[in-house]
């Protein structure tokens, strides 16, 4: 038996609380309980130690221990009469998602950087986990089996970076590789396309091992969520990924296109921030912020090469992998926060109010923003070298460079990377758009027009938004105020965030304010009713001879030359 060991059991699934025990050998004198603060993938503040409740310390006699609270993920026990510890927790586990812990009757999901307590100088040691669930339940994991309910990792690093997923309703296929061995997990889903999956999974994941020239790891596993409800969320992991994409009767319907994509994004995943990291990241420190700038690199460029070699490996046709693309094109300039503030800055702030919208216009996604940069990126390298080498060709290098391996690699490295192999300089882009707010369309334009592709720009076709400049939501009790463009009519107007339209020119809003808009489009003025804060208001709106929203497409140039062309079908 390993000197540390978790025991895991759900005796009352009902209560969604997962019991955990901890068994310490060989400890000091005095020693401090760790619960991590933070998951790698999402770089926030997690506070799991709010899911705590009757934390209990033991010793060899089986007799209390005192413990004193140090901090909210930190508790301090003294020790100096016994070798061994017995440490007994609940942690409440009511919410699924890919990153985290979740119980009911017929599934226990562990993401052990959730749940899991640890002891920072023990993080080298090898932990064996069993687990107490029916025998008629599977486990899904990366884990090292040793028996029928017992497995092992050699380090806390391994164990946090290892989800698991217990239930009797679990169903895998695998396929193989370039030698690699790829297994496929869902757990209580229909009607699986199981040909189509695998083909489509095969043919990704080979272009990808291609380029790189191997894969990390011997075996990966890709462990699937597919709950009833609205969901969308990829967790990358070394050895597995977690994917939760619902509602389940439209995973292989509607869905199947974000199925492939997040897919192939938490496998490119395994090469980009799970082996090449970032310098802050090396190692983990599951004790504080992990504060970087690079998350235009470690999710911007997987999330531009995860679509990318969808089309790359003839999975999407080029028509379907623009629609992708397009979809950042629409949110990049939807968001004024580029004028505002830098990718990099915003990879920062991932720490400061997480991945949710935050203040209007202040910030961008470093998804978002790093995928359109990476695609500049991916022409500026291709141009300068004749189509020979691509943004893939810097990530190998990255991969096989033993100091980037080692010990990370700083936005110096990166850019250096970069200038190496394309003898070009790349201080513009770096200054002006990564660490600046300088506007990059041009270089989009430029970017598209080199691959044969032309961006095509229109009026948004909801009248609020192309002429007021407001994207509403229609809700059970009315039409809501969601975002307003700087500058447009409804901001010189002085609508806010949050309000309710009631009415517009006297006339009631029922969910159908833009047909109302339509018909007083002939004013010069339009009066607004207005709930807020449960004050009614009267605005005007004034009528301005242009258009704020638009939306954006992207198609191949019917007269595109053979230089385009070329570049094309290299890309």
């Amino acid at each position: 038996m390993a000197e540390i060991l978790f025991k895991l059991s759900i005796p009352n699934p009902h209560q969604q609380y997962l019991h955990v025990e901890l068994l310490l050998k060989n400890i000091i004198d005095e020693i401090d309980i760790l619960l991590p603060t933070w998951r790698p993938g999402r770089y926030e503040e997690g506070n799991f130690a709010k899911n705590i409740k009757g934390f209990k310390v033991f010793d060899d006699q089986n007799k209390a221990l005192h413990f004193s609270k140090t901090s909210k993920h930190s508790w301090h026990v003294d020790s100096k009469q016994t070798k061994n510890l017995r440490i007994q927790y609940q942690y409440y586990a009511a919410e699924l998602n890919a990153g985290s812990t979740f119980v009911e009757k017929e599934m226990l999901y562990v993401n052990p950087v959730n749940c899991l307590m640890y002891v920072k100088e023990r993080m080298g040691d090898k932990v064996q986990i069993d687990f107490e669930v029916p025998k008629t339940w599977k486990i899904a994991s990366s884990l090292e089996q040793i028996n029928e309910t017992s497995y092992a990792v050699e380090s806390f690093d391994e164990l946090f970076d290892t989800p698991i997923i217990c239930s009797p309703n679990l169903i895998c296929k695998s396929y193989e590789t370039k030698g690699y061995h790829f297994h496929l997990w869902f757990n209580d889903l229909n009607g699986i396309k199981w040909e189509r999956l695998i083909t489509d999974f095969k043919k990704f994941t080979k272009k990808q091992i291609e380029d790189f020239g191997e894969f990390p790891c011997k075996e990966f596993h890709f462990l699937f969520h597919t709950p009833n409800n609205l969901a969308y969320h990829g967790v990358e992991h070394l050895k597995s990924t977690v994917i939760a994409l619902g509602p389940k009767y439209d995973v292989f319907g509607k869905l199947y296109s974000e199925l492939l994509g997040v897919s192939s994004h938490e496998l490119y995943h395994v090469w980009n921030v799970k082996t090449i990291r970032p310098k802050e990241m090396m190692p983990y420190d599951f004790g504080v912020a992990n504060y970087s700038k690079m998350g235009y690199v470690y999710e911007g460029v997987t999330t531009y090469m995860g679509d990318l070699y969808l089309l790359k490996s003839g999975v999407f046709t080029l028509d379907e992998y623009l629609k992708e693309l397009e979809k950042q094109f629409q949110k990049h300039f939807d968001n004024p926060g580029r004028f505002n503030h830098a990718v990099s800055e915003s990879s920062y702030d991932t720490w400061l109010d997480g991945y949710v919208k935050g203040a209007p216009g202040r910030k961008v996604s470093i998804y978002v923003e790093g995928c359109l940069l990476a695609f500049i990126t991916d022409y500026m390298l291709r141009k300068a070298t004749n189509n020979k080498i691509g943004i893939e060709g810097v990530m190998k290098r990255m991969y096989y460079h033993p100091d980037i391996i080692e010990k990370g690699y700083e936005e110096d490295t990166y850019r250096n990377m970069l200038e190496n192999v394309s003898s070009i300089s790349f201080k513009s882009l770096f200054e002006d758009h990564i660490n600046g707010t300088v506007s990059y369309e041009g270089l989009l334009i430029e970017a598209l027009d080199y691959f044969g592709l032309e961006l095509i720009k229109k009026p948004a076709p909801s009248y609020s938004k192309s002429i007021l400049g407001i994207k509403t939501q229609v809700k059970s009790n009315g039409t809501f105020v969601m975002d307003i463009y700087p500058g447009s009519p409804a901001d010189m107007g002085g609508l806010r965030i949050g309000d309710q339209i009631m009415g517009v020119n006297k006339t009631q809003v029922n969910k159908n304010l833009d047909q109302w808009l339509q018909y007083f489009n002939e004013s010069k003025e339009i009066s607004m009713t207005l709930s807020r804060n449960q004050n009614i208001k009267e605005v005007l709106i004034p009528a301005l001879n242009r258009n704020f929203y638009q939306e954006y497409k992207i198609q191949a140039k019917k007269d595109a030359d053979k230089n385009q062309i070329k570049a094309l079908q290299s890309w």
